[in-house]
C-alpha cells in the first residue's frame, strides 16, 4: 500500500529505508515515523518514540500511524493464521520493492 499510495501521489520514497537506518526514506519525519514503527512492533521505547513523531508532524500523524500499524498486524494476522497465500498478481506488482528491501527472505512456501 505505500509503494502504491507514493507512487498514485508522486511522492520522493526511498524503501529501502525499511530495512536500513542508515538511508533516508526521502519523506517528511520518515526516519521518526520508522523508529515509532519499530518501537510498536519490536518492544521499544514506544512513549519516547510516540513523543518524537509527535514534535515532528504532530498528533493527527500519530493516530494515523498509529491506527496504520493496527491495521497491517490485523490484516497479517488473519492471513497468516488462515495460510492465505500471496496472490500473484501482488507478488508481480511488488517484486521491485521486495529486492529493494530483502523482503524475500521471510518468504514461507
Amino acid at each position: 500500500m505505500l509503494r502504491a499510495s507514493s507512487e498514485n501521489r508522486g511522492d520522493a520514497l526511498d524503501p529501502r529505508a525499511i530495512t536500513d537506518p542508515s538511508i533516508d526514506p526521502l519523506v517528511e519525519g520518515g526516519s521518526r515515523l520508522i523508529g515509532f514503527v519499530d518501537a510498536v512492533l519490536g518492544g521499544g521505547n514506544v512513549d519516547g518514540r510516540r513523543a518524537s513523531l509527535g514534535t515532528a508532524l504532530g498528533s493527527d500523524a500519530v493516530v494515523d500511524a498509529s491506527a496504520t500499524i493496527a491495521n497491517f498486524e490485523m490484516m497479517n494476522r488473519i492471513a497468516q493464521g488462515t495460510g492465505m497465500p500471496v496472490g500473484k498478481g501482488s507478488l508481480a506488482q511488488t517484486e521491485e520493492w521486495r529486492s529493494l528491501i530483502g523482503l524475500d527472505r521471510y518468504r514461507h512456501r
